[in-house]
Order: C-alpha cells, then sequence, then structure tokens
C-alpha cells in the first residue's frame, strides 16, 4: 500500500468513529508493521491527515485525532416555491445531533460585502456551533441588518428570535412556515456558493481543529426580490463531511 490508500484507511476508520475525537492513533512503527511499509511511508500517511485536519501530530504526545465522525452539512430540502420542508442539518449516521448559539453581537460592517437591504444601526453576527455525539462537525455564523434581526413576528411579544442572547432557548416557526416568512423578511431567492479552502480562524478554534485546516465554506445568501441581501449564513465544515441538500420538483 502506498501512503495515500493508508491515509485514506485511516480517514474512513476516524469516519466511522473506530478512532473517536481526542484518541490517540497507533505510532508510525505501529502502523508500518500493520501495514507493511516502511516508516517513512507510514509517516507520509500521517502527513495527510494531518493537511485535512484530521489529526494532529506531537513528538511527545503522540497523532491526535482531532476530527469527529463523519457528519452531513445538510443545506435543505428545496421544494417550490419555498423550503418550508427543509431540515437544516443531520448527522450522517446514528449519532446525536445538538446545536448551540455561541455568540451574538452587533457590529458597525458586516464580514461579507453583499448589496445588503439596509445597514441602518449596523449588523447582527449570530454564531452556532453543531455537534455530533458532543463533537463539533460545523461552524455557522449568520449575518444580517439590525433592522432586519430586530423584527418579530405578528402578535409575538418576546425578545426578536434573531436578537435572543447566548444561551436563550430556540425560537422556532410554527411547522411548515420557514422562518423568513415567520419574520416578514420578504426572501425571494437564495443562492449557495460552495468552496474547499481553509478554513477561518474561528471556524479552526471552534472545531478544534489546528489553524488553516481545509475544509467546507458553504456561502448562503438570501435577497429579496429588489435584489438586494437579506441574510447571509456561513457553514464550514472539515473536508472528511459531506455537504448534502435534496430538490423536489
Amino acid at each position: 500500500m502506498n501512503a495515500h490508500e493508508i491515509a485514506e484507511a485511516l480517514r474512513s476508520a476516524i469516519a466511522a468513529g473506530e478512532y473517536p475525537h481526542g484518541t490517540k492513533l497507533p505510532t508510525i512503527r505501529q502502523t508500518a508493521e500493520q501495514y507493511g511499509v516502511s516508516h517513512q511511508t507510514a509517516a507520509s500517511a500521517y502527513s495527510v491527515l494531518a493537511i485535512l485536519g484530521m489529526v494532529r501530530t506531537d513528538r511527545r504526545s503522540g497523532t491526535t485525532v482531532t476530527a469527529g465522525r463523519s457528519a452531513d452539512a445538510h443545506l435543505g430540502t428545496f421544494a417550490p416555491p419555498d423550503l418550508a420542508a427543509a431540515e437544516a442539518w443531520k448527522p450522517t449516521g446514528d449519532g446525536t445531533a445538538s446545536e448551540e448559539t455561541t455568540l451574538v453581537r452587533q457590529t458597525d460592517t458586516a464580514p461579507m460585502t453583499l448589496p445588503w437591504v439596509s445597514d441602518e444601526g449596523g449588523f447582527v453576527q449570530r454564531t452556532r456551533l453543531r455537534s455530533v455525539d458532543g463533537v463539533p462537525v460545523q461552524h455557522k455564523l449568520t449575518v444580517l441588518p439590525y433592522t432586519v434581526a430586530a423584527r418579530k413576528p405578528d402578535g409575538y411579544d418576546g425578545i426578536p428570535p434573531m436578537l435572543a442572547p447566548v444561551g436563550a432557548a430556540p425560537v422556532k416557526p410554527p411547522t411548515g412556515v420557514r422562518a423568513a416568512d415567520w419574520l416578514g423578511w420578504n426572501v425571494a431567492n437564495t443562492e449557495c456558493t460552495i468552496t474547499a479552502e481553509p478554513m477561518s480562524p474561528e471556524a479552526c478554534a471552534a472545531l478544534g481543529v489546528p489553524d488553516g485546516s481545509p475544509g467546507f465554506r458553504v456561502l448562503g445568501a438570501a435577497y429579496d426580490s429588489e435584489g438586494r441581501a437579506v441574510f447571509a449564513t456561513v457553514t464550514t465544515a472539515p473536508l472528511h463531511h459531506r455537504v448534502t441538500l435534496n430538490i423536489v420538483g
């Protein structure tokens, strides 16, 4: 076997949960003996995993798994004329999914250039961390103008859902109603751009992987009927996860 074949075997084992997040991989010597290859070939395989952000190697403590089991960055179920049947995301296997809001803050500028519907009052940034069996698998940043974030559904007396602080119980729209309609955002269409590139320092820190690790960056920008951006999301997932969506009709 060559280094890439060994790396793929180990990557598959990590994605399947055979080497859980935070555990140690066998030593290079052990891996070389297992696959009948040289130490150099085994070391090269570990380097491939490190480049993918799946492991971190230290001369004193060995090679630690920094990735969790494989999970989907599921973009939703798209059905004309809207995505009322959307599933925001899900684990690939049978793991237990969880999500928490880790940051809510107001800023003067948006971290991305889009034709925003308004910038009066600045922008609101919300960061969520999604996990499977307690291991972070997705970092999601949502950005929207304060004037949009401050909107409340008709008859709703609480804090605007998009301004709810960290730790507040999530508020969801009625079944079958998409959040954009519930909040009166006048969303006419959404565009998604998926790239593979180094993850942001914030995403790397949240996901517990080395700085500069590569990942999927999914930019979803929602526009109103006049072509102005209403909100944007940036979902980041390590490369060994999947990005999926369903289109109905």
